[in-house]
């Protein structure tokens, strides 16, 4: 995947077409991504030890990394990754203006 963690995102497609967030963790096994304040879910919690109080909860839910698109810190555009070859390291660029994404 081109996407890492740290990363800002633009979201592609689906209800929340348009929001931008950070990557929280990466799922590479189902190709999927958290991202900071995109694709709320609520959660039912039950209190599980005395004292604990049980309620419902608004969590991030995993989204498919090909409804994503990084913005560049330069250019401030979601684009997409491009990799060039940069002292014997592999470095990715954005495809827009060119440069180098941490």
């Amino acid at each position: 995947m081109k996407i890492k963690k740290g990363d800002t995102v633009q979201v592609l497609s689906g209800n929340d077409k348009g929001k931008t967030g950070e990557v929280l963790e990466i799922i590479p096994k189902t190709e999927k991504v958290i991202v900071k304040g995109v694709n709320i879910r609520k959660k039912h919690v039950k209190p599980r030890k005395q004292g604990e109080e049980g309620g419902i909860l608004s969590i991030e839910s995993a989204i498919h990394s090909s409804k994503l698109a990084v913005v560049c810190p330069k250019c401030s555009k979601p684009t997409r990754i491009g990799y060039e070859i940069d002292k014997d390291e592999k470095v990715r660029v954005c495809r827009k203006c060119g440069t180098k994404i941490k």
